[in-house]
């Protein structure tokens, strides 16, 4: 295989599979490079005991804490990034996100690009990952330029209750943003079953729109773009200034010849060196920081694109309560994720700053929070798990992280990661909590119980819970205070670009996928411009005529 290409991608998750999308129609020679594998389709995609008990579908990686305790990541490497078990709710930052926003706890700092310079990029990701939704309903949310290209997933009836309840208790719900394949005027056609497993499971028939299924399985067979799995980057090469990246080192498994017939092959892996004029990491927050760190050379001391001591550093992940609240009349909904509630997201109402956001949950199931039976039987002793979970209307709080330079990614001399991280902003989370309790009591589930934040994944360490990583290499006009510029280009090496996670200067208080993607969108055709092409092909409609009222017209 050719070892040059124009443009090399290190992962194929929310930034890097959308990227690939956005540069594979400019006729580049494109190499995507993934450490994992395309995850299987087999029944236990959906099967709760398999997903969150006995993790099979979690990385085999081992971290270590501040303490050089060592615990297993929620992080999931395979062709598609996070995005194969996300819950597919796509939520942009509003506004006041992209500004300073002062806590008590600190500073959440501004970003280098406004939202008005970030919206037609939402839109575009909005688009090529076929969100169901209504532009409007939020009263948070910022100016959009396009509706939604498909209109909001039903609510079911219990759902539906909940929503009017909260609206005449004066609240302001909203359709919750959904990535699904699901036309609901033409069932038969759906991919999409309404199954309620997108949040935390793999979609067994590839109705969620994840990174895998819009942003890489459309580009296979298309000749300018090659994906290598089983691929981990483990270091980049320079030139002897260190203003360029020569080499993109690979580690590469494959099975070893045998030595006579008969006898046993092993795993064994070889080095292998790529070539680029411009190369992307979009690896993750942490990974992304790791592969930097492990450049380290004459040049970069303390890593590769690290003159400013900031990358590894500003590591955030939100700080997040799940919450099962039951109530007595039973709850039959099979979809459940359809609305959300940011009433709390920013100031007012005498509060001096903002809280944070509600939405509901994928529906709990028994299998899924075992662990936490004893809780649950002790709020509701009359009943069973199961009784409980038929009962249960399940929620996610998220109030922001804020950067603390102090909570980093490091690596030792081996390549393992360390993760020093300390929880931020924990009066704005008692204060979204707060708040919560009383809404319950508009929807009649005054009872609550508070689940241990990665219940869905079953492990008991917060610290495991990396799924929303951001941060690490921050981007922004400064090289003394970020790694990036604002095109997400370091500011040290002349073809080196990030497009995952890692650049957020700020996390906000929902999950980080869709501005992800909208930002990848963005530097992929600051690339294309920059390689004197343009990345234009990307953005279809959905595959058929949307309801009246949601525009099909090419962005």
């Amino acid at each position: 295989m050719a070892q040059e290409f124009d443009v090399i991608i290190v992962g194929t998750g929310a930034g890097g599979g959308t990227l690939a999308r956005t540069l594979a129609s400019t006729g580049k020679h494109i190499l995507l490079l993934e450490r994992g594998d395309f995850l299987t389709r087999e029944l236990e995609n959906w099967d709760p005991r398999q997903v969150f008990v006995d993790g099979r579908y979690l990385s085999a990686d081992t971290w270590y804490d501040a303490h050089g305790t060592p615990f297993q990541p929620q992080s999931h490497y395979f062709v598609g990034g996070a995005t194969k078990v996300y819950g597919a709710a796509l939520y942009r930052l509003r506004p006041a996100d992209f500004g300073e926003i002062r806590y008590s706890a600190g500073l959440s700092p501004a970003w280098p690009v406004s939202y008005d310079e970030f919206e037609p990029y939402y839109s575009k990701a909005e688009w090529l990952y076929q969100v169901h939704g209504t532009h409007g309903t939020d009263p948070t949310e910022g100016r959009w330029s396009r509706q939604y290209p498909w209109p909001p997933v039903s609510q079911e009836p219990r759902m539906e209750q909940i929503f009017e309840a909260l609206a005449r208790g004066g609240y302001h719900p909203f359709p919750a943003p959904c990535a699904i394949m699901l036309d609901e005027a033409d069932r038969p056609a759906s991919q999409c079953i309404r199954c309620g497993t997108c949040d935390g499971y793999p979609c067994l028939v590839h109705a969620k729109a994840d990174a895998d299924v819009i942003g890489i399985r459309p580009l296979i067979g298309v000749p300018n773009v090659t994906l290598l799995t089983g691929a981990e980057v483990v270091q980049l090469e320079t030139d002897p200034g260190g203003r360029v990246v020569t080499g993109v080192v690979v580690n590469r498994g494959g099975w070893g010849r045998a030595d006579k017939p008969g006898d046993p092959r092993e795993l064994v892996t070889r080095e292998e060196v790529y070539h680029a004029d411009i190369v992307v990491l979009a690896a993750g927050a942490a990974n992304t920081a790791k592969i930097l760190l492990r450049s380290a050379s004459e040049a970069y001391p303390s890593g590769l694109a690290n003159g400013s001591d900031q990358v590894g550093r500003n590591y955030m992940f939100h700080n997040s309560k799940a919450v099962v609240a039951i109530g007595k009349e039973p709850n039959h909904t099979t979809f459940q994720k359809t609305l959300a509630v940011n009433d709390f997201y920013l100031p007012g109402d005498g509060r001096e700053s903002p809280l944070g956001s509600i939405q509901l949950l994928g529906k709990a199931r028994a299998a899924a929070i075992h662990g936490e039976e004893p809780k649950l039987l002790r709020l509701a002793p009359a009943l069973s798990l199961d009784e409980i979970t038929r009962h249960s209307v399940d929620f996610w709080l998220s109030t922001e992280d804020l950067p603390d330079p102090d909570n980093r990614v490091t690596v030792d001399r081996d390549g393992n990661i360390h993760l020093s991280y300390r929880t931020s902003n924990e009066t704005a989370a008692a204060g979204l909590y707060a708040e919560f309790k009383t809404m319950l009591n508009h929807i009649g589930l005054a009872s609550h119980h508070v689940l241990d934040k990665n219940f869905y994944m079953s492990k008991s360490l917060p610290l495991a819970g990396v799924a929303s990583q951001a941060g690490t290499c921050r981007f922004g006009t400064d090289p003394a205070t970020s790694v990036l510029d604002v095109n997400c280009k370091a500011h040290e090496i002349d073809n080196l670009y990030v497009a995952d996670t890692s650049v957020f200067p700020s996390i906000g208080a929902v999950a980080p996928a869709l501005t992800a993607m909208a930002n990848a969108i963005r530097v992929g055709e600051h690339i294309a411009e920059r390689l004197g092409v343009s990345a234009t092909a990307a953005w279809a409609p959905p595959p058929r005529q949307a309801p009246a009222g949601y525009s099909t017209v090419r962005p």
